[in-house]
């Protein structure tokens, strides 16, 4: 399994658990950083079943939304699932005016995700 300098990966099951290591994901560099170990994730190590825990996240910028986007489409493309899961509100907020709250399937906790996978 690779490193990764920006998620944390914990296995349950054949499900990716992928945590967040910056409580700020906003700089240009990092959200690049964090777009490749994630598409890396799918592409490379063939992961079709991935929750993404934003517990640790305070602040998302709009290009790492860009990144989640492209990442949902490349989990669909290999006919794998995404769930995103404790997303702090005002972060919500943001993807409820951005409708992408239609676009992810978003769960309250990991233990939601987790069972809707």
């Amino acid at each position: 399994m690779a490193t990764y300098r920006r998620l944390v990966i914990n296995e349950i099951g054949d499900v990716t658990v992928v945590h967040f290591r910056d409580q700020k994901i906003i700089e240009d560099l990092r959200i690049q950083e964090l777009g490749q170990e994630l598409y890396q994730l799918v592409e490379t190590e063939n992961r079709k079943k991935l929750v993404l825990n934003f517990h640790s996240v305070d602040f998302l910028s709009s290009a790492a939304l860009g990144v989640l986007i492209k990442l949902d489409k490349k989990v669909k493309a290999k006919q794998g699932r995404l769930k995103l899961c404790n997303i702090r509100p005002e972060i919500f907020e943001v993807f409820k005016i951005t409708n992408l709250n239609r676009v992810f399937d978003i769960k309250p906790d990991e233990a939601d995700a987790l069972a809707a996978l």
